[in-house]
């Protein structure tokens, strides 16, 4: 409903900054729960004045969530991370901390609360989607009326995926046969969702009745493979460095090669790790849980698609930037 408050934890990120956007047009009042609100003053713009409001909470300190969630009306979680660096782990992130608000919103009596997992978890598989997994349901066990969404790769200005590939295709178009790998031959599939469709799907589970309890599987109107998603971004930046086909079994230990590296360097982010490689087994697309809903039940039908939106922001990476135009065939 219009004029509640919903607390965001996560909504200094990607997904979390359209979530706050998508709220705020919807007449919420939105308090962004971070552990540094002296550094995302920014976010404020994305409501009206007054409509935002940012808090100190560290999801490790139980009290701090506790008083974030005075007077709110619903929660939203959408704290992850991609890889492991430090105490930002898995376990602590995607289980301890979902534990934790579901257990601060249970003591306050709030009901609606919406968790942001991802397509593939499982309790087997990568320990990212274990963890994801656990962590749904160690709100559910709290909450039974929490929902939950699992989406697809999540595409956008800011995005961690072809954002990524384009640039690892650019330095490698630099390099004298120069590739970029594809692992387990680019056969894995996805489903890509826009994240304004995604955000737009977070509020729905908040306001609708009928999503009380359930989960969600959200994907975009397009299965594509991994190998067709690389010669998507390849064309889209005019670049043509090697797209070479690499085993799973010369990819993992290649995965934890570059992370063990990338931890003897500080503030550099592995650009693949040996679980990431591990999450490649499984395809990430709509219609693994047969009991779970889809994005067009929660009112979500006009979906964009990675052709309308991905080259209005991949332009940087291309040989001459915004002044060159992509070369139709």
């Amino acid at each position: 409903m219009a004029n509640d408050l919903v607390v965001v934890f996560g909504g200094s990120g990607f997904v979390g900054k359209q979530v706050v956007r998508a709220l705020a047009k919807r007449g919420k009042r939105i308090r962004i729960a971070m552990r540094r609100p002296h550094l995302g003053q920014d976010l404020r713009m994305l409501g009206d004045v007054g409509q935002i409001q940012l808090v100190q909470a560290n999801v490790r300190f139980p009290e701090s969530v506790d008083a974030a969630l005075e007077d709110a009306d619903a929660v939203v979680n959408l704290v992850a991370v991609l890889h492991e660096k430090g105490p930002q782990t898995f376990q602590a992130l995607h289980v301890d901390a979902a534990r934790t608000l579901a257990e601060a919103a249970k003591k306050r009596g709030i009901l609606r609360f919406a968790q942001m997992s991802a397509l593939g978890a499982a309790p087997k598989g990568s320990h990212y989607a274990k963890t994801k997994f656990a962590g749904e349901q160690a709100v559910r066990e709290l909450i039974p009326t929490a929902t939950v969404l699992r989406p697809s790769i999540i595409f956008g200005p800011e995005d961690h995926f072809f954002n990524r590939f384009a640039q690892m295709a650019q330095t490698a178009s630099t390099i004298p046969l120069g590739g970029v790998p594809l692992i387990g031959g680019g056969k894995t599939k996805f489903q890509p969702v826009f994240v304004g469709d995604a955000a737009d799907a977070m509020c729905a589970a908040l306001d609708r009745q009928d999503a009380r309890g359930r989960t969600y599987e959200l994907g975009g109107p397009g299965v594509y493979s991994f190998k067709q998603l690389m010669q998507f971004i390849l064309a889209e930046i005019d670049r043509r460095p090697i797209l070479a086909p690499l085993p799973f079994v010369f990819a993992h230990p290649l995965g934890l090669l570059i992370e063990w590296t990338c931890k003897l360097v500080p503030f550099i982010n592995p650009p693949l790790t040996s679980d990431q490689v591990a999450m490649l087994h499984r395809d990430s697309v709509v219609g693994a849980d047969p009991n779970a809903g889809r994005i067009a039940d929660l009112g979500v039908t006009s979906l964009e698609t990675i052709e309308a939106i991905v080259p209005t922001y991949l332009w940087r990476f291309r040989p001459y930037g915004q002044f060159q135009t992509r070369q139709t065939a």
